[in-house]
C-alpha cells in the first residue's frame, strides 16, 4: 500500500513475533511521529543488543559476556536448576523471587509438528550441569501447553534416573498458557506448589 522506506519499515516490524500487518503499520507511523533523538537511541539500542549481547556459556540466557548475571552470583545454589524453555521465561520466574537456584534455557519446547525433537533443544548441556555440579532438584517450568508438558515428561524421563528430584510447576497456571504473562502472584502460588514428578 505504502512505497520505499515506509512500507520496508512495516514489512520488518511485520517480521516480529505478536506483530501483525496492523500493528506495524501503527508502529511504523508512530517511530515516522517521534522526534529524530527518540529514533536514533532506539536504532542504536537495537545495534547495541546485537553487538554486545550473546547467550551465556553455562545456561543459556541472555549475557552481556561469557556469563549472565545469575551465573555470575556466587550466592546462589547450584544444586538446584530451574528449567524453562527461553530467556523470558527465566525472567518471569526471577520476577517472582522465590528460586535461589540457577536456571537452564532450552531453548524451546519438543513439538514434532514444528520439527523441533529433543536433539533440538539444550537437553545434553543440562543432563552435563546436573552431573557436574551434584545438582539434587530440577524444577521443570515449561509452559503448561502440549509442548511444554511433553517437554516436561522427557526431561524427567531423562533425569530420575541420575537420582535428582525432579518437580514440575503446580498447579495456578492456565494451561495453555505462557509464563511470560502469568503475574507474580500465579507464579510464586504455582512455583511454592510445585510437585515431584
Amino acid at each position: 500500500m505504502y512505497e520505499g522506506p515506509i512500507q520496508e519499515l512495516i514489512d520488518e516490524l511485520a517480521r516480529l513475533p505478536g506483530i501483525g500487518p496492523k500493528s506495524a503499520q501503527r508502529l511504523a507511523f508512530y517511530l515516522i511521529k517521534i522526534d529524530d533523538l527518540e529514533a536514533k537511541n532506539l536504532a542504536e539500542a537495537i545495534i547495541r543488543v546485537k553487538e554486545r549481547v550473546a547467550f551465556c556459556r553455562e545456561c543459556g540466557n541472555v549475557a552481556e559476556g561469557e556469563l549472565c548475571l545469575v551465573c555470575r552470583n556466587p550466592s546462589r545454589d547450584k544444586t538446584v536448576l530451574c528449567v524453562v524453555e527461553e530467556p523470558k521465561d527465566a525472567a518471569s520466574v526471577e520476577k517472582a523471587g522465590v528460586i535461589r537456584g540457577r536456571y537452564h534455557i532450552l531453548g524451546g519446547a519438543i513439538s514434532p509438528l514444528d520439527g523441533i525433537g529433543p536433539e533440538d533443544l539444550r537437553v545434553q548441556e543440562l543432563i552435563d550441569r546436573v552431573e557436574r555440579d551434584a545438582v539434587t532438584e530440577v524444577i521443570v517450568a515449561t509452559n503448561p501447553n502440549l509442548e511444554g508438558n511433553a517437554t516436561a515428561m522427557y526431561v524427567a524421563a531423562l533425569l530420575k534416573p541420575i537420582g535428582v528430584k525432579v518437580s514440575r510447576l503446580a498447579s495456578g497456571l492456565p494451561v495453555g498458557g505462557d509464563l511470560e504473562y502469568a503475574d507474580e502472584v500465579t507464579l510464586t502460588q504455582a512455583l511454592e506448589g510445585r510437585r515431584e514428578m
